[in-house]
């Protein structure tokens, strides 16, 4: 997919998400800095990709962890500017960890701190180019994307990847009004003259139509039978606290879900299955797609 020379992506995985690095003579921006376990990696990717030029900011498309965890390390490195959307400003400045779902989840962050905020409506200028920012409400209630309309390119962050979009962690913690914000944001995403998207996790990609399509359809199955987010979100919570920890026992696996309170809510709100037979589902589920596998009583991250 061809970008413009002043864009580069530092397309990363599922644990950390994707960087994007804009070049300017008066220095830099990051988009999105990764998950914090992975921060060495971060710098040593940054420092290659700067080339000796100076990093001047850092902005979030939203304040999840695999987005934000590297902040504090490039903040601290490059000296940076950091700048968040608006609405989660407040939660960063009191490092609220209930707001930010670290504990919650299981996962963590390097606490930072904000210097800007910004605003849906707001211009930007990246690469010498200028970028609207979007509210993007459904994955996050404040994440944001970012259009350019001359390029036609879209940083989606988590509203809209090729095969999908992040979890509508609202409606999995009994906020109700997410299903609609997500279809709100796919909406305005469809009426953008759009030639690349560049998510926050996957290659950037074209042929957005046939995405949002599939991603309005998903949707659709989420509103009718609510149980199979819940499955979904469960799988994926499950994967992303083996890519963290790289493997977990089997036998310890009851407690580690009890330890994470996301489990037994998500759980408990749309399931009702006995620990015992949620274990077993989550793990056969996963195995069977090969997400993980099973070695000598160990849980272990598919490569």
């Amino acid at each position: 997919m061809s970008l413009p020379p002043q864009i580069r992506v530092l397309q990363r995985g599922w644990l950390s998400s994707n960087n994007i690095l804009f070049y300017d003579e008066d220095g830099c921006t990051l988009v999105d800095s990764g998950y914090v376990a992975h921060a060495a990696q971060t710098l040593l990717l940054l420092q290659h990709a700067l080339e000796g030029k100076p990093l001047a900011r850092l902005i979030n498309t939203h304040c999840h962890s695999d987005h934000m965890g590297g902040n504090a390390a490039v903040q601290r490195a490059y000296g940076c500017r950091i700048g968040v959307p608006v609405g989660e400003a407040p939660a960063i400045a009191a490092w609220d960890d209930a707001t930010l779902m670290l504990s919650y989840t299981g996962q963590s962050a390097e606490r930072f701190g904000v210097d800007d905020t910004i605003c849906a409506g707001e211009r930007l200028k990246l690469g010498g180019l200028d970028w609207e920012a979007l509210a993007a409400p459904g994955h996050d209630p404040y994440a944001l994307m970012f259009y350019q309309a001359e390029e036609r390119i879209l940083i989606s962050g988590d509203a809209l990847w090729q095969n999908g979009f992040g979890l509508i962690f609202s409606e999995l913690v009994g906020q109700a009004g997410a299903f609609a914000e997500t279809r709100s944001t796919l909406e305005v995403i469809s009426r953008l003259d759009i030639a690349t998207v560049i998510p926050g996790h996957g290659a950037p990609f074209g042929s957005v139509g046939r995405s949002l399509q599939s991603a309005f359809q998903r949707l659709d199955a989420y509103e009718r039978e609510p149980e199979k987010l819940a499955r979904h979100a469960l799988k994926v919570m499950l994967s992303f606290s083996l890519m963290i920890h790289g493997r977990i026992e089997l036998a310890a696996l009851p407690r580690f879900l009890a330890e994470r309170p996301i489990y037994a809510d998500i759980n408990q709100r749309f399931l009702n299955l006995p620990q015992a037979e949620l274990c077993e589902y989550l793990v056969s589920d996963l195995a069977r797609a090969g997400a993980l596998k099973i070695e000598q009583g160990w849980l272990v991250a598919a490569a």
